[in-house]
């Protein structure tokens, strides 16, 4: 497989045979070298329960084979079919508000149902036993997407059931659960593990304990549904990789526990897809959501689907511009990616995605998203050879755990503050100054990280408390925010001490009081200057602390706003409120003191290195539509031209793969 680094995502069933080679000359034309083909088809596979045909898909692959063309096959378990849900409704999922949804679309499936889950156990087995020799067929993916397209899975009767056992194998006694959740609140004490509920709509709220148990278990369910499916392919096929195509920051499914069972992950990206916006998504987001792909196998990815042409369901997205295809196809290598898969080789003439735009238009002829791609693989190929496999290491770490990100969605505290977007708010600053960077889950090591970022806390535990504590110790630089150590792991308000804890010690300042700065901010003073904070006010008494910025309006003026300790060998930042962007700035560069960066000049312009078998290459990427001034760093070679064209893409070399 390392020598696969261009693909598409094919579906020969949506054209006629007659067409599939002039497809499989145009692919092995424009450089591909591997499809993913099948995630939708399981009725093409199965149209007759017990019958399964796959003389159309053999067609398919060898055809594609002779072309020098290998193949991932998706188990189509994200579309079960008509006949299926006809003889067995109870497999549609049930809503928040107890209605049963109705076939089509896709994804109209209970995840728990034991009988869709046995009718997928046959089609995944059928379909490892009929590929497991197939020279052609180098590897699967799992279903597709999992957890896209449901609001919050399915809370039908079985999944209750399995949600009760869940609880019952977490917390042993339905004592234990009454006295983690504090369901004498509102007298919502449970008797036994059966009178637990799914949590469909009330009349007012439900505990946020129970919630954030739901969240969990949706998320360890969905991770059991693939499991199923890969177990029965490692048994069958055990030499063949397995995959699935994630969703950056989706927040359905723990991603770090999900991946845990893959050879590898991959990712679905689209930069301007979703957005009315025609600038489409911040550039440093979809540097985000790579790294943090790349950083949950701890090890490169697969984009397996990458905009190709304008996305559109109903509303038509913003089309490449000329530049972007190779841009976007540059920064996903920039970031970790082995293997580029772009969606759809072919713009589809019907269906829900009939506008959702491929390589090639809906006419099927070549064009310029074609010969741009084409352009991209011929330069990229040579660069990916070198580097496939070598994952960058970054000095800079950020933590991300589901549970925080759960939980502050149930309570969000403040209507815009988010945990994401409090992440990528930091992440900004990093991307900016060129520092690479890896996303931590609460397991990881830290040891090697010269900085951590540990936005909104707000779930803590005394493990990963003292985890930090350790870090600091060390001599690590610990960055922490306002609602820090507000809960335990059960979402129950903290009581022993004022917050942030017992991160107090190692942070060296205790919050007094806090206040939501709901539709107002707050001044900041810093060296003179003056700044505003938004979201959140932590009212911050320094213990040991030094403090850094002030509040300078409202009652809070004269009052820390952000402070710094020096604890033991390391140090610790505490921000009691978000800064706006000025501020954000000067407290980046001094967290940030030490770092190696790799700073264009422009803000509009990324630069990234990786580092080859033979040689490093220094990526700049220009994310604008206009042209930008940039500064390129000594020791280069390569077009020097200190202006960069509108989404121009360079590449620079140096030799020597462990040269800084």
């Amino acid at each position: 497989m390392e020598s696969l680094k261009f693909g598409v995502d094919y579906y020969p069933e949506h054209w006629p045979r007659e067409r599939w080679e002039t497809d499989a000359r145009l692919m092995k034309d424009l450089g591909i070298q591997v499809v993913r083909m099948a995630e939708f088809a399981w009725h093409k596979i199965e149209s007759v329960e017990g019958r399964f045909e796959f003389g159309w898909l053999d067609e398919a692959v060898s055809l594609l084979g002779k072309y020098g063309i290998y193949t991932v096959l998706g188990t189509p378990t994200a579309a079960p079919p008509a006949w299926l849900i006809d003889r067995f409704p109870e497999i549609l999922p049930v809503d928040s508000f107890g209605h049963q949804k109705s076939f089509g679309g896709r994804h109209h499936d209970c995840q728990s149902n034991p009988v869709y889950r046995n009718y997928i156990k046959k089609l995944v087995t059928a379909m490892a036993e009929h590929y497991r020799e197939n020279p052609y067929v180098i590897g699967w993916q799992i279903d597709n997407e999992l957890g896209n397209s449901h609001e919050d899975l399915c809370m039908c009767e079985s999944c209750r059931r399995a949600f009760d056992e869940w609880l019952e194998k977490k917390y042993q006694s339905i004592d234990r659960v009454n006295e983690s959740w504090g369901t004498v609140f509102w007298s919502q004490t449970y008797d036994s593990f059966s009178q637990i509920p799914a949590p469909r709509k009330t009349p007012t709220a439900h505990n946020p304990s129970l919630l954030l148990d739901w969240k969990r278990f949706t998320s360890d369910l969905v991770i059991d549904f693939q499991r199923i499916q890969i177990e029965i392919i490692r048994k069958t096929a055990p030499h063949q990789k397995i995959t699935h195509n994630l969703m950056g920051f989706y927040d359905k499914t723990d991603y770090f526990k999900l991946a845990a069972d893959l050879d590898f992950a991959s990712n679905d990206q689209y930069p301007t897809g979703y957005y009315f916006d025609p600038s489409g998504q911040p550039p440093f987001e979809v540097a985000a959501c790579m790294d943090f792909i790349r950083s949950v196998k701890k090890k490169n990815f697969w984009m397996m689907e990458l905009q190709s042409g304008a996305t559109g369901g109903t509303v038509i997205g913003a089309n490449p511009k000329p530049g972007q295809n190779e841009l976007w196809t540059a920064q996903c290598v920039a970031h970790g990616a082995d293997t580029i898969v772009y969606f759809r080789w072919r713009t589809c003439l019907f269906g829900t995605e009939q506008f959702w735009h491929g390589i090639l238009p809906h006419q099927g002829k070549p064009g310029r998203r074609y010969y741009e791609i084409q352009k991209a693989i011929r330069k990229l190929s040579p660069v990916m050879e070198d580097i496939h496999g070598i994952i960058t290491k970054a000095e800079a770490g950020i933590l991300f755990s589901y549970d925080e990100d759960w939980a502050i969605k149930l309570q969000p505290q403040h209507p815009e503050l988010t945990y994401v977007g409090t992440i990528l708010d930091f992440y900004k600053l990093l991307y900016r100054r060129g520092i690479p960077v890896d996303f931590l889950s609460e397991q990881d090591s830290l040891e090697e990280y010269r900085l951590l970022i540990v936005p909104l806390l707000y779930l803590t535990t005394p493990e990963l408390e003292e985890k930090l504590e350790h870090y600091v110790k060390q001599g690590g630089t610990l960055v922490l925010t306002m609602r820090t150590g507000v809960m335990d792991e059960q979402n129950v308000c903290m009581s022993e001490g004022p917050l942030p804890g017992k991160l107090s010690k190692v942070a060296g300042v205790e919050v007094e009081e806090y206040d939501c700065l709901l539709g107002r901010s707050v001044k900041l003073r810093y060296q003179e200057k003056e700044g505003t904070g938004f979201k959140w006010c932590d009212l911050l008494s320094p213990t040991t602390a030094e403090t850094v910025v002030t509040y300078a309006s409202d009652y809070y003026s004269g009052r820390a706003a952000v402070t710094v300790n020096r604890y033991q060998q390391g140090v610790v930042y505490y921000l009691g409120t978000q800064p706006d962007e000025t501020v954000m700035e000067f407290l980046a560069d001094k967290m940030c003191s030490g770092l190696q960066r790799w700073e264009s000049g422009s803000r509009e312009v990324e630069m990234k290195v990786r580092k080859g078998r033979k040689k490093q290459y220094l990526f700049i990427l220009n994310h604008s539509g206009d042209r930008q001034a940039i500064t390129i760093p000594e020791g280069w070679t390569g077009l020097q031209e200190p202006i960069m064209e509108p989404f121009e893409t360079r590449i620079l070399e140096r030799s020597g793969e462990n040269r800084e």
